[in-house]
This record gives C-alpha cells, structure tokens and sequence, in this order.
C-alpha cells in the first residue's frame, strides 16, 4: 500500500445495517476519487456494556442496540472487502475489540484504523501491531503520554499518525494543523488528517503542512439515521473535495524556480514596456527624462534601462514614438 495521497472515505456505521447501502456507498466513494472505504466493525457484546452512555450527538437509540442493529455476520463483512477489491479502493475498518480483530483478519482487510477512543485500549493495539498490516491512528481525544504509548507499539508496522479533533462537526478553531505538524517531528512518521470539519479548507490547509492521507466521512445524505450522516460529505461534495486535494498535492508537486523564467519571454515582450521618444528629435539631441516615454511592446530597451539612456546622444532623427535603440545613441 503507498499511504502518499490517500483519501480514505469514511463510512462508519451510516450504512445504518444495510449491507446493499454499504455497498453502494463502496462505489460512491470509489467513483469520487477515493484510495480507501473504511468502515467501523462493532461487536456490542465484546465492546460495551449494556449501560455503556452514548455520546452527546447521538443519543436516539442505546449504544449497544445501535451497535447490534447495525452490524454484518463475517460472510457479509467478506463480502464487503471484496466489493472494495472489485471497486479498485482499499478495504480500512475501525476494530472496536479484539474480536473484531479476529474477524476482519478473516477478511481480505488492506489496514486498521485505530479510532480515537481506542488509544489507550494497549490489548487491542498489540493484536493489531500481531496481524502485520499498516495502521492509520487517531489522535482525537488523547494527550501525548497516551499518544506515545501506542506509537511504541503500533510503530513496528508501517504506521500514520492522524491528527483529528473528536468533535462533531469541528469547529475551525479546533483542527489543529499544528499538533499534526509537532507530531510529525515528535515520531519522524508521515502524518495525516482526520477531517470533521463541514468544509474542504482544513483538509487542504493539512495537505500543505505535510499530510499525505486525509480521511472525511461521506454519506448519500446528511438527513439520513445516525451518528455520522450529518457531519458527512455527500456524494457531490465529497467528488469536490477529493479533486480539490489532488490538486493541492499536485501544486506541492510543481515547486516553481523563480529565477527560471525563460518560460514568459513571450508574455514579457507583450506586457513589458520599451523606452520610446516622446516626441520627434533631431540627430545630436542628448536625451534627458523629458524626451522619454514608457511603453508596449517590451522588445525594445527595457525600461529598467533608462538610466543608461539618459545623457546619450541621438546618432539619427527619430520620430514620436520611435522605439529606441541601442544602434540610435552615441
């Protein structure tokens, strides 16, 4: 797997169950430009007590008849990763457990992503540091003990570290480019950028301090059920969004040599002024400011030359507006 422009799709849970929905949302994300589909696999009765509370943006249903309503058997969640094969991105999922672990090991799987509240879960990084494969870890809600704790240990598999702010959506006051940056030079590891936010500027803003994956929920739409339809690109927005980070790292791609501009000689000779006769001179004039005149095309002498012009003397009559040359002075 190359992690260098990767754009993972976030599905989440917003399939709300439906494995033709989740399927569909594979090839939406897929046809809109991105490198990964990652889901979340939960397994309730290994991952959350029954009076486990459930966060404060989504608390229609309990947590763990949220997570037993929603989920796949092994043979769909197969299916699913296979789907992702046929669609040309990357299966990512977010384990909860270690038994979701075992299950997405029974899978065609490409990478984990470690979900912020996963962090400090040190059981659930070791198995996943045991299956060998790249990990994207959140960042969203831990401090830097914590952090560095599980960079330790995820750090012996090809690993991204994703600066996010688990709020839903992210106000711009708390993305935090910084933290991506200072987390880039804390672990000399590629850093990415986990976009809640509802628009594309983080996102770009992250690819030009060095992120080289960002990951953006996506949905059919805002007003579907759950937990993260509405903070969520739709289909339209995210095709935006992703054309709009290809470009970015393709600027960054294209530094441009400024002392190189051969390139412009033809829009320099149109734009550019030449100095001319500001009106008709007789042969013997010495040129002073008042004869001259600045003007297009700037195929002539240029007019940064003026001073070199000044106090020479004209070898010939010349008109208004003759386009001096060097062959015309003395």
């Amino acid at each position: 797997m190359k992690f260098e422009r990767y754009i993972l799709a976030e599905v989440g849970s917003v399939h709300d169950g439906s494995f033709g929905n989740a399927c569909k949302l594979i090839e939406m994300a897929a046809q809109r430009g991105a490198s990964a589909v990652k889901f979340q696999t939960h397994i309730a009765q290994h991952e959350t007590l029954d009076d486990a509370p459930s966060p404060p943006y989504f608390n229609q249903e309990p947590r763990k008849d949220y997570f037993d309503r929603t989920a796949f058997t092994l043979e769909q969640w197969k299916n699913l990763a296979d789907h992702c094969v046929e669609c040309n991105v990357h299966f990512v999922s977010s384990p909860f457990s270690i038994e979701a672990v075992e299950l997405l090991e029974q899978t065609s799987i490409s990478a984990y992503k470690v979900a912020s509240g996963e962090v400090s879960n040190l059981p659930l990084l070791e198995r996943i540091v045991e299956t060998g494969k790249p990990v994207f870890l959140s960042s969203g809600m831990s401090n830097w003990t914590e952090l560095d704790a599980a960079v330790e240990i995820l750090r012996k598999n090809p690993l991204i570290v994703m600066q996010c702010s688990s709020q839903y959506p992210c106000p711009f006051w708390a993305v935090g480019i910084n933290v991506m940056e200072e987390m880039s030079d804390r672990y000399s590891l590629p850093v990415g950028f986990s976009d809640h936010t509802l628009s594309d500027v983080a996102a770009i803003l992250a690819v030009g301090h060095g992120a080289v994956a960002i990951e953006k929920h996506v949905t059919f739409s805002r007003a579907m059920y759950g937990s993260d339809a509405p903070h969520s690109c739709e289909p339209d927005e995210f095709n935006r969004f992703t054309l709009s980070l290809r470009d970015a790292w393709a600027i960054l791609d294209h530094p441009v040599q400024k002392h190189l501009v051969k390139e412009y000689d033809d829009m320099k000779n149109t734009f550019e002024k030449s100095i001319v006769t500001k009106r008709n001179l007789k042969a013997g004039h010495v040129l002073t400011m008042e004869d001259l005149a600045f003007k297009k095309p700037g195929d002539g002498i240029k007019a940064s030359l003026y001073k070199e012009v000044l106090g020479t003397q004209l070898l010939t009559d010349v008109d208004c507006n003759h386009k001096l040359e060097w062959r015309n002075l003395d």
